[in-house]
């Protein structure tokens, strides 16, 4: 019978939770057919590495490539060393090269799909940063990620350097037109909304979302040789079913939603579908495994059946502070016992509360995604021990 556990309401006071029956997912024969389905991957620290946690993180590289190839073994591509690997949040590119090389290398071995985040989070942010420097930057990361083989393809990140250094819209369009005329295979352009990152405000040279629609769009039709798709992670599903329909035939959308993605995914009137990358992905990678070989079968009731329970866990998991969702991913990795500690780099298990990590354990729990259960009640046990709460 599953555990019973105290768990902290968000008053303070403390009520027993009932834990369900794990839900047995099934792994795929092979990769998903239907969608292209990106889990942007987490990481794990070193939790014994005496280093600054906010400058030097170290990594587990055996808990962080396993959780890799957890993904892989669900049928899904794994997206790395972007926001959900805390880029910009703890990550640094030199830990982030050391993590791309890894990656992509372990990728190669399992045959597995695997895209990877190139940036320009190598320039100091300092005023005085030109657009040239921007550039530089991002050429270096393409170039480093391109070098490694092995099919992985680039994502080509937004810069919050580019944002600083930026005047309009035609600054955008030099440096991408500069960098997607010397990739080798097509990318994923990353539009990241400033709930996720607030540096990221007025990306495409203007704060009005419609008209930096319409700025991105033009790179992507004079571009779209040069590129794959397109992620957006605005949450806001009709902008993106706005963006959606008007992309140049063979670019795909790319959902970021992380409150909407089960709509998304699905054809609209139209015939029209989102595929996915998503940080989301990560910590609900056995069921969206499962929706999305149902989607192969056409069979759109098992397909919400999977999913829907998700919606409530995702919307949890990124509410605002949106940044702080990295939390709850690797937390939820934590319960699961993909890693033997509730520690992050640059100390980002603080970010959320105790009833809020409480409230995530009902909400996986509800949706399938605690495999076991016991182990799960145990290590929640020790992180409210932590907290004082016995």
């Amino acid at each position: 019978m599953p555990p019973t556990i105290r768990l902290p309401l968000r008053d303070g006071r403390l009520a027993p939770y009932a834990m369900r029956d794990p839900v047995a997912w099934s792994p795929p024969a092979g990769p998903i057919r239907s969608r292209v389905a990106y889990a942007a991957a987490h990481v794990v620290c070193d939790p014994l590495a005496d280093r600054d946690p906010l400058s030097d993180a170290r990594l587990d590289w055996e808990a962080t490539l396993a959780y890799r190839g957890h993904l892989w073994s669900l049928g899904l591509a794994v997206a790395d060393a972007m926001d959900t690997a805390q880029r910009g949040t703890g990550l640094g590119w030199n830990a982030a090269r050391e993590l791309i090389r890894r990656s992509v290398a372990e990728a190669q071995a399992r045959g597995g799909v695997i895209a990877c985040g190139a940036g320009t989070d190598q320039l100091a942010p300092a005023e005085g940063v030109t657009l040239s420097d921007v550039q530089r930057a991002y050429e270096e990361q393409v170039g480093f990620v391109e070098g490694q083989g092995g099919g992985a393809r680039v994502i080509l990140m937004a810069s919050r350097a580019l944002a600083r250094a930026a005047r309009g819209p035609d600054d955008y369009a030099r440096v991408y037109g500069a960098i997607l005329r010397q990739v080798a295979r097509p990318v994923i352009l990353h539009w990241l909304g400033d709930m996720f990152d607030p540096q990221l405000a007025g990306y495409w040279g203007t704060r009005d979302v419609d008209e930096a629609m319409n700025a991105c769009l033009a790179i992507i039709c004079e571009h779209r040789a040069k590129i794959d798709g397109i992620k957006v992670s605005l949450l806001d599903a009709e902008r993106e079913i706005a963006l959606r329909r008007r992309l140049p035939d063979g670019v795909r959308m790319y959902t970021g939603d992380d409150f909407n993605y089960e709509r998304l995914i699905l054809d609209d009137a139209g015939g029209r579908h989102s595929d996915a990358l998503l940080g989301i992905f990560d910590a609900i990678a056995p069921a969206a495994s499962a929706a999305l070989q149902a989607l192969d079968r056409g069979d759109v009731t098992t397909y919400h059946a999977a999913l829907e329970p998700t919606v409530p866990l995702a919307r949890h998991i990124f509410q605002a502070p949106t940044h702080a969702y990295k939390t709850g991913i690797v937390f939820l990795a934590y319960l699961n016992g993909h890693q033997g500690h509730f520690r992050m780099v640059g100390g980002a298990e603080s970010w959320r509360s105790v009833p809020h990590l409480a409230e995530l354990f009902r909400l996986a729990d509800a949706a399938g995604l605690l495999a076991d259960p016991d182990c799960a009640a145990d290590r929640m046990r020790r992180v409210l021990a932590l907290a004082g709460v016995e």
